[in-house]
């Protein structure tokens, strides 16, 4: 295990550019931090860090050895946590980023019943369908919806939700129901974040540019338009089933439907992920495992 010496310390340093700020990082002292250090270029015979009077860099080939330093280090911290699991009480702050009906009246109860389990854990959800900045934004996941398009993102498939129309009796009787989705051209559309709705009748499938007087990214506010008559929405149906129980709403379209776009859970690199944060995307996977949308 002697190989093992001085890698915390190496990494530490060559994160922080700089002796005495590992050694404030690691709580100890610098002689400390030095002294491991200088054990480690011996024992490997090379020289890993270029000190200068104001900061230290990385050599060429410390930048591989620090590489597969922070990997092993990343990958023991893994293990111990996932030992550890049962036992462990999980800290800190949960960020999630989520926006529409969904993630209002579905995720955030599931990541309460999460939060209920873990005492100490504080679970921060920003309601927000602006592009998260994972970085910047301090964000541990994201729930996206539809095609991703970000490849630098990892994904995990949360579930899949069907699609309806539907629009108030006020408005089918003053502009007549449409049979065919080509009929919408004809129609006012309530838009969210795309104008171009898909249809499909499990044979064929089209595509229908919409337009009308009112469009939000906000689900809640698309189902009250449609109910005070705006025209007809396109939404996952989930958003529209009390107001079609209650007659509010009436379905429309319903051989074209087909299935919607899935909803995603995306992240960072899996490697650097707090346990917190990976106990939480387990956890929906599996409470939405049996997901009934009706």
């Amino acid at each position: 295990m002697e190989s093992f010496e001085g890698l915390v310390e190496f990494v530490a340093i060559a994160e922080r550019k700089g002796f005495t700020a590992a050694a404030k990082h690691l709580k100890c002292s610098t002689s400390h931090v030095s002294r491991q250090l200088s054990r480690l270029e011996e024992r490997l015979g090379c020289a890993l860090l270029v000190r200068s009077t104001r900061q230290v860099n990385l050599t060429p080939n410390g930048a591989i050895y620090y590489q597969h330093a922070k990997d092993l280090l990343i990958g023991l911290q893994q293990a111990n946590e996932e030992v550890n699991q049962e036992q462990v009480k999980l800290t800190g702050t949960l960020r999630v980023s989520a926006a529409g009906g969904f993630a209002e009246h579905h995720l955030a109860p599931a990541l309460m019943a999460f939060a209920q389990d873990h005492a100490e854990l504080t679970v921060d959800i920003d309601f927000n369908s602006r592009f998260v900045n994972f970085i910047d934004d301090d964000v541990d996941f994201a729930i996206r919806y539809g095609e991703l398009s970000d490849s630098s993102l990892i994904a995990r498939k949360l579930l899949s939700r069907s699609m309806m129309a539907v629009a108030s009796e006020k408005y089918l009787q003053q502009h007549g129901e449409p049979e065919h989705p080509g009929d919408l051209k004809n129609h006012d559309c309530i838009i969210s974040n795309n104008d171009t709705w898909k249809f499909s009748d499990g044979e064929e499938s089209c595509s229908v540019k919409v337009k009308g007087r009112w469009a939000s990214n906000n689900t809640n506010v698309i189902v009250e338009a449609c109910e005070k008559g705006f025209g007809i929405a396109y939404l996952p149906q989930d958003n529209f089933t009390e107001a079609v129980e209650s007659g509010r709403l009436k379905p429309v379209l319903q051989p074209y439907w087909g299935v919607g776009a899935s909803s995603w859970i995306v992240y960072l690199d899996k490697r650097f992920m707090p346990l917190r944060t990976r106990m939480a995307i387990d956890f929906l996977i599996e409470y939405f495992s049996d997901w009934d949308e009706k």
